[in-house]
């Protein structure tokens, strides 16, 4: 068998279940409900590294349960350590959540359709092919286009699977 830093591996399918629009303090939301899906695909370390310090692309979709914000993002995230290990990411998010919310209403006003989308994990490998992460990831737009801008943060795990 292949060791994972030999190449041979394409990658990694994701999938998960979020806890939608927690309060963790850093935002002002905590207003939307329902739990989000999320599936997606991380490629191999760019030039299939083997150090640390060298990023590896991410994209996935994320589908909230009763209607609210659906999201779609894209980034690069980094690994740090091997059977325990901590996973920083970042990327963009496209959304699709209102255009404008009313004061009262019970949706986030984004305050731009595209924003960053931090994210972090701590994981653990349990098999050359399989892991799992407990992961936050924030949707922001930093006030870089507006002052609008209350951000969510989704809490959940993730289940990794190499192929």
């Amino acid at each position: 068998m292949m060791s994972s830093g030999s190449g041979a591996h394409a990658g990694e399918i994701f999938g998960g279940v979020f806890a939608h629009d927690v309060k963790t303090g850093i935002t002002a939301s905590g207003i939307e409900d329902g739990v989000d899906l999320q599936l997606g695909y991380r490629g191999e370390r760019f030039g299939n590294s083997t150090k640390s310090w060298v990023p590896a692309p991410y994209a996935f979709v994320s589908v909230n349960s009763v209607g609210d914000t659906n999201f779609a993002a894209a980034g690069v995230s980094w690994k740090f350590g091997r059977q325990l290990y901590f996973r920083p990411g970042i990327g963009i998010a496209v959304h699709d959540g209102p255009k404008r919310v009313e004061r009262g209403d019970d949706r986030i006003d984004f305050g731009s359709r595209v924003l960053f989308e931090p994210e972090a994990a701590v994981g653990y490998q349990f098999t050359e092919k399989a892991s799992a992460e407990l992961t936050i990831v924030h949707l922001s737009h930093a006030k870089l286009f507006g002052r609008q801008n209350p951000g969510i943060d989704n809490i959940g795990v993730r289940v990794n699977y190499r192929f």
